[in-house]
């Protein structure tokens, strides 16, 4: 009892920066401030003489992993860098250099008198690039960093984008597009980059916000071409929008790598050192204790997606994640269609009119295109705000099943003839929730998975998307010949059918942080750890303050 009263009485408050060495561990001495006097712990007087043993004075032994430093730190002014950073990769390297397909195609069909299939295949081989380099970027990204997977995929896009505006022919141009899609594959390893270091509050919001610079970089590329086409013409259009790569080369040495990465393969040091510049940047004390080695993992294996832990939920994010780039660009490519025809049910007539023409006539984009491609852009915006609203609220799977749904639903009403204004708002509402659903996406994939699996597992997802994206011209464009009804069954079905997939996801990431280890066990052995958050202040009776 007496030890007891003992204990109410004493307070401590542990704030600052740990410096305990390894001898200190073991021996249990701390380096601690007492009520801002004392900085080691030492048997104290009190005023009727009694001393507190030392082995009384601190009976815990604080340690953390990486996420709890993160919470601790919370969000602040290294975060705010890391999200402009990030934004301009997503602009820069992403949406730019997509934006250029829609622009550099019909230029080229009528300057080098291209036919159709050669059009198309400017667009389909950039996919392909980008499918077969996904996951290669996901295994380096796990393996060597997610910074050095970023840096090479950045600077490779950067060199062949260059390159192309230099194209002689046909056929060099081919091939330098395709290269440049291989690196813009590496371009989703910015979002596991920029997970790793979000406190688990603001992760959802952030990563969706990402949105905001593909439209911010979409919106760039077309008044640059509206600036560039008409005096300087393509070549200077493919080098100008490869230049701010370079900036984001250049802002690259800024970045650090994830303490995440840096813990799991064993760099404690690097891992310790990042936290406390990101602690001096946002203001914040480092928490204290010891922080925790996760267990060393082979990283970046393929097999690991596939435990009987992750397999379901694996497949079901390859079928979502094929779903939304099928539609989504599927989408893109029948607003031209419906637009040009005036309805739905105008379809098949002006179909058999097109079907008379040669294939080498061309139309040059005039104003009235680049300002349709601006609105086309914007109308995504809402879908962000939607997806942020709910996202955190009815969660990840739901949102995503939910946007899938609106889509879906809103494909079916597209049946009806309706008027020129009632299909523009059906097609505008179709892709803000589908553009919504692919962020959420986004969202969901980089923490469902572990630390040593995370860029694989969002590389291989990615990898899927663009097998959508390549095969939906030939239903968008090629089936829409024969049957306009049978098109938008296709896509209905198929977002129907990623719906019902986003609620059978096993795992719901609402509310949990960032997985460390793909071992369940050591998950559950660091329970009664998380449980308590390092750096706060704390009485020896158990209370917090």
């Amino acid at each position: 009892n007496s030890c007891f009263c003992i204990l109410r009485m004493v307070k401590f408050r542990r704030t600052g920066e740990s410096s305990r060495s390894d001898e200190d561990v073991i021996s249990g001495e701390h380096e601690i401030q007492i009520e801002g006097v004392r900085t080691e712990l030492e048997p104290i007087e009190l005023e009727d003489g009694a001393a507190v043993p030392k082995e009384f004075a601190n009976p815990t032994d604080d340690t953390f992993m990486v996420e709890d430093a993160v919470e601790a730190i919370g969000f602040g002014k290294f975060q705010w860098k890391l999200s402009v950073i990030t934004g301009l990769a997503w602009a820069s390297n992403y949406a730019m250099e997509m934006m250029i397909l829609s622009i550099l195609a019909p230029q080229l069909h009528c300057e080098w008198r291209l036919p159709s299939w050669q059009v198309a295949l400017l667009t389909s081989v950039v996919f392909v690039g980008m499918m077969s380099s996904s996951t290669l970027w996901g295994n380096i990204s796990d393996q060597y960093g997610r910074k050095t997977g970023l840096k090479i995929s950045v600077l490779w896009t950067l060199y062949y984008g260059i390159l192309s505006g230099f194209a002689p022919v046909y056929s060099w141009i081919l091939v330098l597009r395709g290269l440049v899609g291989f690196g813009i594959g590496g371009v989703p390893q910015s979002v596991t980059l920029y997970a790793e270091f979000l406190p688990m509050k603001a992760r959802a919001k952030c990563i969706l916000l990402i949105e905001v610079f593909w439209a911010i970089g979409t919106v760039f590329e077309v008044l640059l071409a509206v600036l560039v086409m008409p005096t300087l013409g393509w070549r200077w259009l493919l080098i100008l929008s490869a230049l701010p790569l370079l900036l984001f080369a250049v802002l690259c040495f800024w970045l650090p790598e994830s303490a995440r990465y840096d813990v799991l393969s064993g760099n404690q040091e690097k891992a310790i050192a990042t936290l406390k510049r990101i602690a001096t940047e946002n203001g914040a004390p480092m928490p204290l204790g010891k922080l925790i080695i996760s267990r060393q993992e082979d990283r970046g294996k393929m097999r690991d997606l596939f435990t009987p832990h992750f397999r379901w939920t694996t497949l079901l994010l390859w079928f979502i994640w094929f779903s939304n780039a099928f539609s989504y660009y599927g989408l893109v490519l029948l607003t031209t269609e419906f637009f040009q025809a005036g309805d739905v049910c105008s379809i098949s007539s002006r179909r058999k009119e097109v079907k008379a023409k040669c294939s080498l006539t061309c139309e040059y984009l005039t104003e009235e295109d680049y300002t349709d491609l601006l609105w086309t852009t914007l109308s995504e915006f809402p879908g962000v705000l939607v997806t942020l609203w709910i996202i955190d609220r009815i969660g990840r799977k739901k949102t995503m099943a939910l946007s899938f749904f609106v889509f879906s639903f809103c494909s079916l009403l597209l049946f009806l003839c309706v008027g020129r204004n009632v299909l523009t708002v059906l097609l505008f509402i179709a892709r803000a929730f589908i553009s919504g659903g692919f962020q959420a996406a986004y969202v969901y994939t980089p923490e469902v998975y572990p630390t040593a699996t995370r860029a694989l597992g969002l590389g291989t997802c990615s990898g899927m998307a663009r097998v959508g994206a390549l095969i939906t011209p030939f239903i968008a464009q090629v089936m829409l010949e024969s049957s306009v009804y049978l098109t938008l069954v296709v896509y209905s079905g198929c977002c129907l059918l990623a719906a019902v997939a986003s609620c059978f996801l096993p795992i719901e990431t609402k509310g949990r942080g960032l997985q460390e280890s793909s071992h369940r066990e050591w998950g559950q052995e660091m329970v009664g750890r998380g449980s308590r958050s390092p750096g706060v202040t704390r009485s020896n009776s158990g209370s917090q303050e």
